[in-house]
């Protein structure tokens, strides 16, 4: 049986040799010469999982002696079925360490982009607050709009024939407007701006986000079928396939998370389940000038390569994780502080979500780079480790 010691908080140890040499094979630990020093996390999965005894001053201490010391330390159930999780897979995982360089390796993904050509239309349009939508009133340039840079639904969803006008929606409307192609009858920009505004908190920011795509050639659409704020379409999208009388699908959608707000977990893994069920690449935008909050990653890890499991002496770690449990939230600031400290360390996030059953879902997170934009935008993809 493995033998460990608990002398205090700070210090769980195995002095046992042969506890020892099992434990050193397994990459738990670190060696102290007499002792092997252990995390906490090791500790209990030692316990847990590999029925090591842990005693304390001579006394058998039980799993839940040990764990209750750490109760009231932050999201700690969160980071031990996340660590106990990750092992459980044959895979190792440590508590991060000190920093060796500050060289950000981090790959990120480009995004190809143009600058969208707009025509020099003079257009008036009908605003209804209540709905936060607007028909042009041109029904021929209505209908070039929609064909040539798919602005706005020409007749209904999925039958353009089927009506003669053009509808915009918030977002179409004001870039139109900013663009000065579009203005309203009876009405301002500037109101209804503050309609918007009335109606969303968030809405200057997912604005913000809107125009940064639709300037660099991609349409952006409604994402409410997704659970998400927009879906885009690469430059060049038309309503229909040259050709075809058939709809062209998305393959991107995006959810704006500014850094200044806050966001159950539940409710943002649900989105991206969502559309990865329908087969769309999840694209996270967090606009806003705060600064990233300092947020240390919870632990390092070590992957496969070729089938195998790396081994730490050999390799050094791919990912950083954060562990987070499904009913507790996240901040903009906060996100973006762990993706921060991922790339001082030259490494990819992975945020791990433990949910009330202890499963653990995993999504690995990319930086995106949108041409000349002052956003961060990321892909988030489902891992299976």
């Amino acid at each position: 049986m493995l033998q460990i010691d608990f002398a205090s908080k700070n210090r769980i140890t195995a002095v046992d040799q042969s506890t020892k040499d099992i434990l050193g094979k397994g990459f738990f630990g670190d060696d102290e010469g007499k002792s092997l020093r252990l995390s906490p996390e090791e500790a209990l999965y030692l316990m847990d999982v590999r029925n090591a005894e842990c005693t304390h001053n001579g006394r058998s201490m039980p799993f839940d002696e040990l764990a209750s010391g750490f109760s009231k330390s932050g999201k700690f159930m969160a980071k031990y079925l996340t660590y106990r999780d990750w092992r459980d897979r044959g895979l190792v995982i440590r508590r991060p360490g000190p920093v060796r360089s500050t060289a950000n390796k981090t790959p990120v993904k480009s995004y190809p982009g143009s600058r969208i050509k707009l025509p020099k239309y003079k257009l008036t349009c009908t605003f209804f607050n209540s709905d936060m939508v607007s028909i042009i009133g041109d029904k021929d340039k209505g209908k070039q709009l929609y064909e040539s840079l798919w602005l706005g639904q020409y007749g209904s969803y999925k039958a353009q024939d089927r009506g003669q006008l053009n509808k915009l929606d918030i977002f179409e409307t004001l870039y139109l407007m900013d663009k000065r192609i579009l203005r309203p009858l009876s009405t301002t920009p500037l109101s209804i701006r503050r309609t918007a505004r009335a109606r969303r908190r968030d809405f200057d920011r997912l604005y913000e986000v809107y125009r940064d795509w639709r300037d660099r050639g991609y349409v952006i659409k409604t994402g409410f079928k997704f659970g998400t704020h927009f879906r885009v379409y690469f430059p060049g999208a038309r309503p229909m396939t040259a050709g075809s009388t058939e709809r062209i699908h998305s393959k991107h959608v995006i959810h704006v998370f500014p850094k200044e707000s806050r966001l159950l977990i539940s409710e943002w893994a649900r989105a991206i389940r969502v559309a990865h069920s329908v087969r769309k690449t999840f694209i996270l935008a967090v606009p806003g000038n705060l600064p990233a909050q300092k947020v240390g990653i919870d632990y390092v890890l070590f992957h496969r390569r070729g089938g195998e499991a790396e081994n730490p002496k050999t390799a050094t770690p791919r990912y950083g994780m954060l562990s987070l449990s499904e009913d507790e939230y996240i901040g903009g600031r906060e996100f973006a502080g762990a993706i921060a400290e991922a790339k001082r360390r030259r490494l990819e996030l992975v945020m791990a979500i433990a949910d009330r059953e202890t499963a653990v879902t995993y999504y690995r997170i990319r930086q995106i780079r949108l041409a000349n934009s002052r956003n961060e935008y990321y892909e988030i993809d489902w891992m299976q480790p």
